[in-house]
């Protein structure tokens, strides 16, 4: 009787009240191999705590992390043929999209908002990379020119994100095409005087290299991304040489000149305000919660204040 009571009856009980924990509560760092919880990694903005190695993030939780108070405004961006080509490789090309769609949750690979930053009102377009490695097709390229247009209108400065394996091989010559479509777009930014700041995460490669994603007013990195045309391994096969340690990474390229600063991105958006306010001619940005430094004071509602107050003068006559 003792054997079924202290053994038999508590192993049941453990067996039917066992409860399953889920599996997306941690998640591994790529590089020290830290076991992270996922509500401090999304708090750290997807950083690693131990060795700050920074993890890929969608586009809507860097915007959440950048404009002021986690607001903004999506920006509408015309959609495309969804399959000019007809093709199919393994999967046709709709089906991966719908895929990609399921598991990101976005429409597409670029997310275009507006807001504000320290008070200072932006356009911003972000890559998401887990959308089909952010690749650029027809899609990105209408989000960048209605990025541009939209900043045009609103006389706005465009932060830009880039996050791309390269133009989207689904949708053929139609992709590169993008290419000078955005160099146009951008050309508009800078008809129009408007700032263009681009920070460059990891990766960011091929035909986005070599055309929105290198033509920013300034140039900031992520650290350790990897920033190139044609990846590492494939310079090593062609010319059949070892490269440098970290050739084709932010650190690298900023010390060749390729770049203006790399900045983490727990100090990323306190960088982009500066930038942004001394590109337009502004004063500092108001730190805390107060009125816009914009704000203009009613000399008369001000003098009436100052009348109305009980304090009186610290040296009378």
């Amino acid at each position: 009787m003792n054997w079924i009571n202290n053994y038999v009856r508590p192993r049941i009980n453990s067996i039917f009240s066992r409860r399953e924990v889920p599996e997306n509560l941690w998640s591994k760092c790529d590089e020290c191999g830290t076991m992270l919880f996922h509500r401090e990694l999304s708090d750290n903005l997807k950083v690693c705590t131990q060795c700050e190695h920074h993890m890929n993030i969608t586009p809507r939780d860097r915007f959440k992390s950048l404009f002021d108070g986690g607001i903004f405004i999506e920006i509408d961006v015309p959609s495309p043929l969804s399959d000019p080509l007809h093709f199919r490789d393994q999967k046709k090309y709709p089906d991966r999209l719908k895929t990609a769609q399921k598991s990101t949750g976005e429409n597409e690979a670029m997310l275009v908002a507006e807001g504000e930053i320290g008070r200072t009102p932006i356009v911003a377009a972000a890559q998401d990379f887990s959308f089909m490695g952010g690749s650029m097709g027809m899609y990105v390229g209408n989000a960048i020119i209605a990025a541009a247009k939209r900043a045009v209108d609103l006389k706005r400065p465009l932060i830009l994100f880039s996050a791309a394996g390269g133009a989207r091989m689904q949708e053929g010559i139609l992709s590169l095409m993008q290419m000078p479509r955005t160099t146009v777009a951008i050309q508009m930014l800078k008809e129009a005087n408007l700032p263009y700041i681009v920070v460059l995460t990891h990766p960011t490669t091929g035909g986005v290299t070599a055309s929105y994603a290198m033509l920013g007013d300034v140039h900031i990195a992520e650290p350790n991304a990897l920033i190139c045309f044609a990846g590492p391994r494939v310079i090593e096969q062609t010319i059949r040489e070892k490269l440098p340690e970290g050739f084709q990474r932010a650190e690298y390229l900023l010390d060749h000149g390729m770049l203006d600063m790399v900045v983490s991105r727990l100090k990323m958006r306190g960088e982009l305000i500066k930038l942004v306010r001394l590109l337009l001619g502004l004063s500092p940005a108001v730190i805390a919660d107060l009125p816009s430094p914009e704000l203009e004071v009613d000399p008369a509602e001000e003098k009436k204040k100052l009348s109305a107050s009980p304090e009186k003068e610290a040296h009378p006559k």
